[in-house]
């Protein structure tokens, strides 16, 4: 009598054998040699269960072991149309697929609906080791009955729930593989590199989840999302979502002029850059144009020389004391306001913090220390912080008002990042955010700020114009969630988005309402 096939998961693959009668299996399998049976990859575990049953195949499934759970939430809230909208499209598409929606919109809380309405099995995969202690204390919060876990930042915990960071679960991904049903990945623009693909290719995990408010990557792989997590499923923008779940903001771009000494030394190092790009027929406008100019400057004295030259001017254009002026002018209007002051580099935020007295954090902060910071700014003890490239992402910022930045990259996530800051809604309904931008005039500065807004540099006049006014009025932002909150649960409590202030919490009696059955 024949032997009926199994479907068993190995370190990352699936091994079907013996081979089943039939034909809807044989385009998802490769013949290995070695084992001298078919094997898969795990990714293929959805689409080859389906069809196989389609075709009414026989089979043991020994691969998945994750496992039904019942996910009753303590603390409910109210979710926003757009919240609601997401989940809804994400569970008419299969439960797969990435939601875009802007910072400070509650990606966690649509997350937390998601585990909700699917509960089975699940890893949360996020960037940092700080969202992943935020998650951790938000499902602990909103599912305390449930077994909860780490991996990363030491812990190496084996839960039906499981909050990881994209290194541990890369690492790991052969043995997470077949334990999870439901894959969450937070920031998911991350996930298409080489390193952290593999969390997604080794999971037989049929349910999938992508967040971010800035999906868009420079190299194009963003467009690999659609296979390792799914198709988009949903959009809003902050124009759509103004005045509902974020707060109504400004952008207003200040320039600043350099002083004849600095302008001076200014032309001669430009000068200096751009005869040696000319020499060597480099573009830094074009694709590669830096990475030219990077390997080139390496290779001989006129080269180093140009290098140097390019960063001296750029120390100036960032570092100019005209910045500081603006600067303290806008400390002392907005005084005392919740401020966050961004720059580009180390040197200048420790100049801003002794002048000003001003808390600083950077990535040589003790992480202790930036706890006691941004406790105190939470508090309301210090109202004005300085930072560099250490709170674009990952780390729980508390609300903030006004927004600062006096020098940046090109990168349009960080501008996004950095903008989002300031959006969170509170219980303030009038909130006024205010993103000031300090540019230096007539320097590389200027290219910069366009990079990152999205404006080309060679738009029509007109066009750009008008492009700048709807960068004034809206703008897509990412943020990190901030400290996990849960609102009453009925219709006079807080929104999922919104930030508490103070009060209790009502529990829910429709805990789990979404019935959730599937073969899986």
């Amino acid at each position: 009598m024949p032997r009926t096939p199994t479907l068993t998961f190995d370190r990352g693959t699936l091994i079907l054998h013996p081979p089943p009668r039939g034909k809807s299996w044989v385009e998802f399998a490769t013949w290995d040699d070695r084992v001298e049976k078919f094997r898969i990859p795990a990714i293929y575990y959805r689409p080859l269960v389906e069809a196989m049953q389609a075709e009414e195949i026989n089979f043991i499934d020994e691969a998945k072991e994750f496992e039904p759970l019942k996910l009753v939430p303590s603390l409910e809230m109210e979710p926003y149309p757009h919240q609601s909208e997401a989940l809804a499209a994400w569970k008419l598409a299969g439960r797969k697929g990435v939601v875009v929606l802007p910072t400070a919109a509650g990606k966690t809380y649509l997350a937390q609906l998601a585990l909700q309405a699917t509960p089975r099995s699940s890893l949360i995969v996020v960037p940092t080791l700080d969202l992943m202690h935020q998650w951790y204390a938000h499902l602990l919060a909103a599912f305390p009955d449930a077994e909860i876990g780490l991996l990363g930042g030491g812990s190496r915990d084996k839960s039906s729930i499981l909050v990881a960071t994209y290194d541990s679960a890369a690492i790991n991904a052969e043995t997470l593989g077949n334990r999870y049903a439901l894959l969450i990945f937070d920031e998911c623009h991350h996930l298409p590199t080489e390193f952290y693909r593999v969390i997604a290719e080794y999971a037989i995990a049929p349910y999938r989840l992508g967040l971010s408010a800035t999906p868009e990557r420079s190299d194009g792989k963003h467009s690999d999302l659609n296979s390792l997590i799914g198709a988009e499923v949903y959009r809003k923008t902050a124009e759509e979502l103004a005045g509902q779940a974020l707060a109504t903001h400004e952008i207003i771009s200040l320039k600043v002029k350099l002083s004849q000494i600095e302008r001076d030394r200014y032309n001669k190092l430009i000068e200096v850059r751009n005869d040696f790009l000319k020499s060597e027929k480099i573009n830094l406008g074009s694709l590669d144009g830096w990475r030219r100019f990077v390997i080139t400057s390496a290779r001989s004295p006129a080269g180093r020389r140009a290098m140097l030259a390019h960063r001296q001017a750029r120390e100036i254009a960032v570092g100019t004391d005209g910045k500081m002026r603006v600067l303290a002018d806008l400390l002392a209007e907005h005084y005392p306001e919740r401020m966050l002051i961004f720059t580009t580099d180390n040197a200048t935020v420790y100049r801003i913090s002794q002048e000003f007295l001003i808390p600083a954090i950077t990535h040589q902060t003790p992480v202790k220390e930036r706890h006691e910071i941004l406790t105190k700014f939470r508090e309301g003890e210090y109202n004005t912080l300085v930072a560099s490239h250490v709170l674009n992402e990952g780390v729980d910022v508390p609300a903030a008002s006004i927004a600062i930045i006096l020098s940046g990259t090109g990168s349009p996530r960080e501008y996004i990042q950095r903008l989002g800051r300031i959006l969170r809604k509170s219980q303030d309904k009038n909130k006024r955010a205010i993103l000031y931008e300090v540019v230096t005039e007539d320097t590389s500065e200027e290219g910069t700020s366009q990079r990152r807004r999205g404006v080309e540099k060679n738009e029509p006049q007109r066009r750009r114009e008008r492009r700048e006014e709807d960068n004034k009025r809206y703008r897509q932002l990412e943020i990190l969630p901030s400290e996990p909150i849960y609102g009453v649960g009925n219709k006079g409590g807080y929104k999922a988005a919104e930030s508490k202030s103070s009060g209790k919490y009502n529990v829910s009696e429709d805990a789990n309402e979404d019935e959730f059955d599937n073969e899986y």
